[in-house]
C-alpha cells in the first residue's frame, strides 16, 4: 500500500501508496525511506516528526519521493504498456497513478486512480491513493470523502484508516483519529506507520508518556529511519529527560544531518542540561539549514539574551 510522504524522512506522515490489495507495502505516501518507508509507503500517512510539538514544524502532509534518476518516467512508460495488455485491470492504473504521483504529476495520478474505482468500485487501495493526491492538493475534504470510501469498500484496508486517521489529526479531531488509529494497529500490528501516527497524535495532546511507547515500538519494527527518533527526542524533552533525548536527535541526524528540526530541537535539549556552548552551536546549526525554523530561532534568541517561550503547543 502505498503513501507518499516525504521521502526523506519516515512518514510520516508517511508513504501510503497503495499498488494493489497483496502488495500492501507501500501507500503512495512519507515515503519513509529515510523513515524508510516502512512497510507502507507512507507518503501521505505522513511519518515524519510533522506536526509535533515544537514551533513550526514543516508539515509533511504527503511529499513524493523524489526520482533523482529518472526512473519513474521509465516505469511510467512500462506501466503503460502493461494497461495495453490489461485494460480492465484496477490495479494497473492504481500502480500507475502512484508513478505519476512520485513524480508529482497529481493530475494524472488522479485520473488513474479514478479509472481504477471505476473498473472495480471496492477497489480500496485506489480511494486511499487517490485521498492522499487530493490531500497533496489541499483538497482535505475530498480526501475524507475517499478515505471512507476505501474503508466502505474494505473494513479490513488498514492504510486507509491510517490516511484517514492523520487527516483527522490535522483537523484536530484527535478522538476519530485515535479510534481510526487503533483499528489499524489491530488489523496491521506490525506497522510502523500506524504505531508511529499514533504516537504522533498522543505527543499532539501533549500525552508524552504514551508518545514514547508508540515511539519504542516504532523504532523496535524499523529501526533505520529517522523521524521516529526525533519525535520520540521531543517527548523526551517534554518529560525532562534530556541525555535520552539527545541521543534520538543524534540518531535521527545520523540518518538526515539536514534535518534542521533534530538540530533544533537537539539545541534544546543541550539548553535544558544546561550546555548552552552546545546549545547555540545546535540552534546555529538549524538555523544554517533553515533560518526560518522557530524553534532555533527562539532557542538562539533566548540564549543571547531573549525571554524564555513555550517551546509545546497546547
Amino acid at each position: 500500500m502505498p503513501c507518499f510522504t516525504a521521502v526523506k524522512d519516515f512518514p510520516p506522515e508517511c508513504r501510503l501508496l497503495v499498488l494493489s490489495k497483496k502488495l500492501e507495502t507501500n501507500v503512495f505516501a512519507p515515503s519513509i525511506r529515510r523513515f524508510a518507508p516502512l512497510s507502507l509507503t507512507l507518503v501521505a500517512l505522513g511519518l515524519s516528526a510533522c506536526g509535533t510539538t515544537g514551533g513550526a514544524p514543516t508539515q509533511r502532509i504527503a511529499v513524493v519521493e523524489e526520482d533523482t534518476q529518472g526512473t519513474s518516467t521509465v516505469n511510467i512508460s512500462s506501466l503503460s504498456d502493461v494497461i495495453q495488455r490489461n485494460p480492465n485491470d484496477p490495479s494497473a492504473y492504481n500502480t500507475r497513478g502512484a508513478a505519476y504521483a512520485r513524480v508529482g504529476n497529481y493530475s494524472s495520478a488522479m485520473t488513474d486512480f479514478t479509472k481504477a474505482v471505476q473498473i472495480d468500485p471496492n477497489y480500496a487501495p485506489a480511494y486511499t491513493n487517490r485521498a492522499l493526491a487530493l490531500r497533496q492538493t489541499n483538497r482535505n475534504d475530498q480526501a475524507l470523502a475517499d478515505f471512507t470510501r476505501a474503508i466502505q469498500a474494505d473494513p479490513n484496508y488498514g492504510p486507509a484508516y491510517i490516511g484517514r486517521a492523520n487527516l483527522y489529526r490535522a483537523q484536530n479531531q484527535f478522538q476519530e483519529a485515535l479510534s481510526d488509529l487503533n483499528m489499524a494497529t489491530r488489523l496491521l500490528p506490525e506497522s510502523a506507520e500506524a504505531l508511529h501516527s499514533r504516537g504522533l497524535l498522543y505527543q499532539r495532546q501533549g500525552m508524552h508518556q504514551q508518545a514514547i511507547l508508540d515511539f519504542d515500538a516504532t523504532i523496535d519494527r524499523n529501526p533505520f529511519v529517522g523521524a521516529p527518533y526525533a519525535a520520540r527526542g521531543q517527548s523526551l524533552v517534554a518529560t525532562n529527560q534530556y541525555d535520552k533525548a539527545i541521543e534520538d536527535f543524534n540518531a535521527a541526524l545520523n540518518v538526515d544531518a539536514k534535518d534542521a528540526n533534530s538540530w533544533a530541537w537537539r539545541g534544546v535539549a543541550m539548553e535544558r542540561k544546561g550546555d548552552k556552548s552546545q546549545a547555540l552551536e545546535s540552534y546555529s546549526r538549524a538555523l544554517t539549514i533553515d533560518n526560518s525554523n522557530s524553534v532555533a530561532r527562539q532557542g538562539s534568541s533566548r540564549l543571547q539574551g531573549g525571554g524564555v517561550a513555550g517551546l509545546f503547543r497546547s
